[in-house]
């Protein structure tokens, strides 16, 4: 088993839209992807919850069943296009995996 964790924070103002909106939108990009290659196991994409502490604004949290899988993933074209849009709208990205 392999987990994927992804943390990202936002511009203010980035694609014409503030902070909390391009949020919005960035998980619904990510819940597409949430079953476009077998070997996924779980895959829950969250936002910042007012009242609740948070130093980034979207998360993910995924596990794989193997590195093949998360592979797979990474390279698949559905993935792949939502790409550019995060990069525009993303301040910072931190990402660890590991394997259970």
């Amino acid at each position: 088993m392999l987990k994927h964790i992804v943390m990202w924070k936002l511009k203010d103002h980035a694609e014409g839209a503030d902070r909390a909106a391009n949020a919005i939108k960035m998980k619904a990009l990510l819940d597409g992807c949430a079953t476009i290659v077998p070997g996924i196991v779980k895959f829950e994409a969250v936002l910042a919850q007012p009242g609740l502490e948070a130093t980034y604004d979207v998360a993910l949290y995924s596990e794989f069943t193997d590195r093949t899988a998360l592979n797979a993933y990474l390279d698949h074209p559905e993935h792949v296009a939502i790409k550019p849009f995060i990069g525009a709208i993303r301040l910072e990205r931190q990402c660890m995996d590991y394997e259970v």
